[in-house]
């Protein structure tokens, strides 16, 4: 135990006797005094620690209901078939007009889950086409998913226009998975959903 609390110290003050292993070490059962009053204290704090670490507890809890609760809120907006505890976002970028790149951010059960995040170096497209960028990245992502037979996510949402959205259901359509999962798409000036193609499952 000494070991264990890092402590070399020679006493053990306790509300009771305790047997204890090591014969060298003395134990007091204090009645009052200066002892005891170190013995109240440490009791209070104890019990300070106990509801600091239940109300962490509940407010884990309460966190977490608030969680579902804009994830119901979220399928009943969108009229989503499934809970979207699962939620992936895409996005394009390109450097000084050129190298378009991906990137892919995860949700599950209401938090960014940052192992998940995906970022794609476009191969396929010949300089600056955001739709075709689009299509490869949300096409390489999913075919990645069935290969490994990870579960799709409920909700995609892919951040541009009408263009964007269609090159995503096309990548969609030839992997054969329409009616595997909900794709939306955000109009980047109004920041409003314009579009949205809602899965059969």
């Amino acid at each position: 135990m000494r070991t264990t609390f890092k402590s070399d110290a020679p006493e053990i003050i306790s509300p009771f006797t305790i047997e204890y292993p090591q014969p060298d070490i003395i134990i007091s059962v204090p009645k009052g005094g200066d002892k005891k009053k170190l013995l109240e204290l440490s009791e209070k704090n104890a019990g300070y620690f106990i509801e600091e670490l239940k109300n962490k507890a509940r407010l884990k809890l309460s966190k977490n209901t608030d969680k579902i609760k804009i994830l119901e809120q979220l399928q009943e907006d969108m009229q989503l078939p499934a809970l979207p505890v699962h939620i992936e976002c895409f996005d394009n970028s390109n450097f000084q007009g050129s190298y378009p790149v991906s990137a892919m951010v995860c949700y599950k059960n209401g938090e960014p889950s940052k192992k998940d995040y995906r970022h794609f170096n476009i191969k396929t497209v010949q300089g600056i086409n955001d739709f075709a960028s689009m299509k490869e990245a949300v096409y390489r992502r999913y075919k990645r998913l069935m290969e490994e037979k990870a579960p799709l996510p409920q909700l995609v949402i892919i951040d541009g226009g009408k263009g964007q959205l269609s090159a995503a259901m096309e990548a969609i359509e030839e992997l054969g998975i329409i009616g595997s999962t909900t794709l939306v798409g955000l109009a980047k000036n109004e920041e409003e959903i314009f579009s949205r193609v809602i899965s059969n499952r």
